[in-house]
């Protein structure tokens, strides 16, 4: 039976394997076994700020602020670069604040997070956060402004596209805005676990917003990161990506037929600045299996 130690210095290794540093954290929803690589270390979020700003539609429906129901117009050629759904649309759509939620989580659609962030604001967001008790988690931007950023610092136009920064060092990279903590939308790995926990115990909200969030969750269609380290059929995977140049992460919590579940966040930075990598993605993948399967051993606890 290996020990929490043997656990992380697997991860680690696979991590340097594939050219990538992780920061990642592992918990029992129901329990109080946890492991966790720099789980408290400020990390970029990327896409996965899109889980908190889930939250806050949710809990601001469940409140009666607003109505998922509610129809909105969108039109074609809003200014947010995204390379799926809405702004890859030749024509306007009408559709629900529901629809976007699954849209902003299911594809990680960029518009769709915009137009949500503006309807339910920054401000409240952050309130939220804080009144549930996270310190790092933050959400200082939209996706239209952390993508505006990188355009700013390499001046350019940006538009969501990593093989234009392929010429660029990884030094050019890491110094950009949207991969510094400080500058941007950020959490910990410990923080975002966190964050699930309370979600899939209906803690964070409403159990009315909680299942909404987990809802949009499970509907996330990527099998190439979190999901590809739980193969069988009879596991649910729920989960949210994060992408950025260098950067790829993935949130989410992981149930087993026997009622256990757990929460996974696993963030990841490259040595260099190549956008297909695929063993990156899956080393989400196979860290997130490690994590999981020793807080799984009967005998498991923290160290």
């Amino acid at each position: 039976m290996p020990t929490a130690s043997e656990v992380i210095e697997t991860i680690n290794d696979r991590a340097e394997e594939v050219g990538v540093r992780v920061r990642l954290h592992a918990a029992e929803i129901d329990g109080i076994r946890r492991i966790g690589v720099d789980e408290h270390a400020p990390v970029v979020t990327a896409s996965v700020f899109k889980v908190p700003i889930a939250l806050e539609l949710a809990r601001q429906a469940a409140d009666g602020v607003l109505d998922l129901g509610e129809r909105i117009t969108i039109p074609p050629g809003h200014p947010t670069p995204s390379p799926y759904g809405l702004a890859t649309f030749r024509h306007g759509i009408t559709m629900s604040w529901y629809d976007l939620a699954i849209l902003m989580i299911g594809i990680s659609d960029n518009v769709a997070t915009d137009l949500i962030l503006a309807r339910v604001g920054k401000e409240s967001t952050e309130k939220t956060l804080r009144r549930l008790g996270f310190e790092h988690t933050t959400v200082p931007q939209d996706c239209g402004e952390v993508l505006g950023s990188i355009g700013e610092d390499l001046g350019i136009s940006y538009e969501d596209d990593e093989k234009a920064l392929s010429e660029l060092s990884i030094e050019q990279i890491r110094a950009l805005r949207a991969l510094r903590p400080a500058h941007t939308c950020a959490t910990t790995a410990e923080e975002i676990t966190r964050l699930l926990g309370l979600l899939w115990r209906d803690e964070a909200a409403s159990p009315t917003a909680c299942a909404d969030v987990r809802r949009w969750m499970e509907l996330q269609v990527w099998p190439h990161r979190l999901r590809s380290g739980f193969p069988d059929d009879g596991v649910r995977v729920s989960g949210k990506t994060g992408t950025l140049p260098s950067v790829r992460n993935e949130v989410g919590v992981v149930e087993y037929p026997d009622g256990g579940r757990y929460a996974v966040g696993i963030f990841t930075d490259a040595v260099d600045a190549r956008s297909r990598v695929p063993e990156r993605d899956a080393f989400i993948g196979f860290a997130a299996a490690q994590a999981v399967e020793w807080l799984r051993l009967p005998e498991a606890g923290s160290e």
